[in-house]
């Protein structure tokens, strides 16, 4: 399996803990894009986390760890489409995910467009047949087709409800819709949690244990960084008004520690690095090893 070195890998780690063999989570970053509506870049979104990452510390004092060293973090090198599109492009994503899957790896992919979360989700999906689906995005990404393509980055979760019940997907900070995937969320009864609603107070004071709750045992998610708020995330496609921060989304990680939750692998996509302008990526870069931090979370004896 050929993997990135200390120069170019996630963290920038060195090799014993950043090897193929030894490593417990991989990242595997996959830079397509071939769908995006407004701005473009997503396909350079992998290469300025990991960039980035160089500079985000090993040391969390929430868990009182240094994560990457415990469990040990793998970079691959970037997923090869050559001519695909589409799902000829997902069915080689997918069977990249799964052979990592079954080699016992955690799974962290980084997008490109939001298109490619498909492929990961459904290779989790078949390890953990049981699990939910939680969404952070600005959008709800229901559309059936949208400029003409089944694939387009505004489908993905019209994609997935083909082989994962709705109720078994939760979306959080959605505030741009058309009338027609409202119509779909109503009719589902899909775990919507609008910005709209938790800003005026309508989901309640505690809307991250409502989340929470929505959520199987067992949990993948798929982030949208337009999700955040664009004074703090610029660098997307198709950035909205009104998103949210970085820590009352963390503690949306913090009520499903709480509860028991278990993270079984996550994508972050459509970061669009803007050249001159660094902060975006960095944080991505923290979301992720968060992330990770509580995907492994162990609670004290």
């Amino acid at each position: 399996m050929k993997y990135l070195n200390e120069e170019d890998n996630f963290l920038a780690i060195e090799d014993k803990h950043s090897n193929y063999q030894d490593a417990n989570i991989v990242i595997l970053p996959a830079p397509y894009e071939h769908t995006v509506s407004y701005g473009g870049g997503t396909n350079k979104g992998p290469e300025g986390i990991i960039n980035a990452s160089a500079y985000v510390e090993f040391y969390d004092n929430e868990f009182d760890r240094e994560l990457c060293f415990d469990k040990g973090i793998c970079t691959l090198e970037s997923i090869e489409y050559g001519d695909a599109v589409d799902k000829a492009a997902l069915d080689i994503l997918e069977i990249k995910v799964s052979q990592l899957l079954n080699d016992n790896k955690f799974v962290v992919t980084l997008g490109g467009e939001h298109t490619i979360s498909t492929a990961p989700i459904a290779a989790h999906l078949k390890k953990y047949p049981n699990m939910s689906v939680l969404q952070f995005d600005a959008h709800s990404d229901l559309r059936e087709t949208y400029e003409d393509s089944p694939y387009s980055h505004a489908c993905i979760m019209a994609r997935v409800a083909e082989f994962l019940p709705y109720k078994k997907i939760t979306q959080v900070g959605i505030r741009a819709l058309c009338i027609e995937e409202s119509v779909v969320i109503k009719k589902e009864n899909i775990n919507t949690f609008f910005a709209s609603a938790i800003r005026t107070g309508r989901q309640g004071n505690n809307w991250q244990k409502a989340v929470c709750d929505t959520l199987a045992d067992e949990v993948y998610i798929t982030f949208d960084v337009d999700y955040f708020d664009p004074s703090i995330m610029p660098s997307t496609g198709t950035p909205e008004p009104d998103g949210f921060l970085y820590n009352e989304t963390l503690d949306v990680f913090r009520e499903m520690i709480k509860a028991g939750k278990k993270i079984v692998g996550f994508d972050i996509v459509e970061s669009a690095p803007v050249v001159g302008v660094t902060h975006p990526e960095m944080t991505v870069a923290r979301l992720l090893y968060k992330m990770l931090n509580f995907a492994f979370y162990e609670a004290k004896k």
